[in-house]
């Protein structure tokens, strides 16, 4: 069982100061992420700002137009505070506020900070400019990138007291995340191949004709690319399927959070899958209506109550 073990105390100016730093670039910058979180109490949703102002700022190192050395030192440099944060060296005062944030967040939950720096290995896979020939390549990826936030996210949400399987939380946050990840690496096949890089299996790609990547709106010549998204697709949902089982073990807000951000993904996979193309002539979105109705229905608990039914089935 993990359980958060927040503080009483109250968290000082300069944290507070810190934390609303670190709700001000999640606000601006997390389209789907701040969805989900806006429906914590104020401890969680303040401890996942500092994780995803942690994580963006490392995501940014890749993604930016510096010189490969230089993301290098960038990347080497997040580690060095990751390090002082876990030795408790960072103080009130410290400069740098996603750091003052982070380390009060690690302070209050059990979040295992080991995961950041998974994140950042999988930044400098993305530096090295890997490819994954099978899926079994790309899962290590996507473990990095992905898996490692939600089990980051997991050690803030906690689980509840005597929930069943509670044990194996972690590897269903984990497999939420590969799920995620998946439906991100579909939607930005376009805008990746326009950045010289390729995340879907190799293997995939040459069974379905489209080794020749995607340069533009139009599949490759002679390609199944609707055959490659829906197998991806597939792939995606058996994914979300066995994440989901994480539901049933947290707390109707934390539950809620991950609901949210889990079914704007989904719905994205829906659109991919009715129209595979679309994402070669540009960015797959949801309107911020449907963003605000998917929340509703996290909040309302139908997908924790749809799961806990089907996994009661699966026993009886």
């Amino acid at each position: 069982m993990i359980q958060a073990v927040e503080s009483s105390a109250h968290a000082s100016a300069p944290v507070l100061a810190a934390y609303s730093y670190c709700e001000t670039v999640t606000g601006q910058q997390a389209r789907n992420f701040a969805y989900g979180i806006r429906l914590l109490p104020a401890p969680k949703r303040r401890a996942m700002s500092a994780l995803y102002a942690f994580s963006r700022r490392i995501d940014d190192i890749g993604d930016g137009e510096l010189a490969a050395d230089v993301k290098v030192a960038r990347l080497e440099e997040a580690r060095a505070t990751l390090a002082r944060i876990h030795e408790g060296a960072v103080e009130e005062d410290d400069t740098d506020p996603v750091a003052v944030a982070l380390a009060h967040a690690a302070r209050r939950f059990p979040i295992p900070l080991g995961g950041l720096d998974e994140l950042i290995d999988g930044v400098q896979m993305d530096l090295r400019g890997e490819t994954y020939e099978t899926w079994d390549d790309l899962k290590v990826y996507c473990r990095c990138v992905a898996g490692a936030i939600g089990r980051l996210s997991l050690g803030v949400f906690g689980t509840e007291p005597g929930a069943r399987g509670a044990e194996r939380a972690p590897e269903y946050a984990d497999t939420l995340g590969l799920a995620l990840q998946l439906t991100n690496i579909l939607r930005d096949v376009r805008e990746d191949a326009e950045d010289g890089r390729t995340y879907l299996p190799a293997d995939d790609l040459a069974k379905f004709g489209c080794s020749a990547g995607f340069s533009g709106p139009k599949p490759p010549e002679g390609s199944d690319f609707a055959g490659l998204v829906h197998f991806e697709v597939r792939r995606a949902r058996a994914l979300f399927a066995e994440g989901y089982r994480l539901l049933p073990m947290l707390d109707r807000r934390s539950g809620a959070c991950v609901a949210a951000m889990a079914g704007i993904y989904r719905r994205l996979l829906d659109r991919i899958e009715r129209d595979p193309e679309a994402v070669l002539r540009g960015r797959v979105s949801l309107p911020g209506r449907e963003k605000a109705y998917v929340a509703v229905r996290g909040l309302s608990g139908l997908d924790t109550r749809h799961v806990t039914r089907r996994a009661v089935r699966r026993r009886a």
